[in-house]
């Protein structure tokens, strides 16, 4: 078994190789607009159309018209879907792609709703009102009780991902500012630090 990593809030051809190149299994890019990582549809799909094949691409949707997250992917070639939003199961089960529904957890109330869901991923991230920190850790390992495959985000950087993925063994990683340089922009060697500390701790656990 080894931990999977998603690099989300790709805005550029340079970003998405540099993380292939170190190892990525996913690239996210986020149709959310207004939102600091947000991409075109138009761009995205330039990008998406250079990259290797066997690489999953993930469209991040909040609260979108089912039929507008379909056309964007169909016409950028996202290959699994990513809802942020209040989407209900019952949205989730009408699109024709894999989807991960995003969890925020805070108290383990939250974590019930994963039941609810009959998706192919649940990703727990940390309330966005909670703008800094990471995620729970013990409320996340919690999670893996509702899941067979948690996606573990939320403040995670090269720094701390081994603790993490040490405390809460999820299924896949995501990060997206913790390799950063700047806002849009990623960091070619925190993404390799990322990626190989990713590698060390499989290692040792697995």
């Amino acid at each position: 078994m080894r931990t999977r990593v998603k690099i989300c809030g790709i805005t550029n051809l340079t970003d998405a190789q540099t993380a292939i190149k170190a190892g990525a299994d996913a690239l996210g890019f986020i149709f959310v607009p207004e939102t600091p990582r947000y991409i075109k549809p138009n761009d995205a799909s330039v990008i998406i159309r250079e990259l290797p094949p066997f690489i999953t691409t993930v469209g991040v949707f909040r609260n979108s018209e089912q039929t507008e997250v379909e056309t964007i992917a169909q016409e950028c070639g996202i290959t699994s879907i990513q809802l942020h939003g209040s989407e209900t199961p019952e949205y989730c089960n009408q699109l024709s792609l894999p989807v991960i529904k995003v969890i925020e957890i805070q108290n383990e109330n939250d974590l019930q709703s994963i039941e609810k869901y009959t998706v192919n991923a649940c990703l727990v991230d940390k309330p966005k009102v909670i703008s800094t920190g990471t995620i729970n850790l013990e409320l996340a390992k919690k999670a893996r009780a509702y899941t067979n495959r948690l996606i573990l985000a939320g403040g995670l950087t090269p720094n701390n991902v081994a603790d993490a993925i040490r405390c809460v063994k999820p299924y896949a990683v995501d990060v997206a500012s913790g390799v950063e340089a700047e806002k849009r922009r990623k960091d070619s060697g925190k993404i390799g630090a990322f990626m190989q500390t990713v590698k060390e701790i499989d290692k040792q656990l697995y």
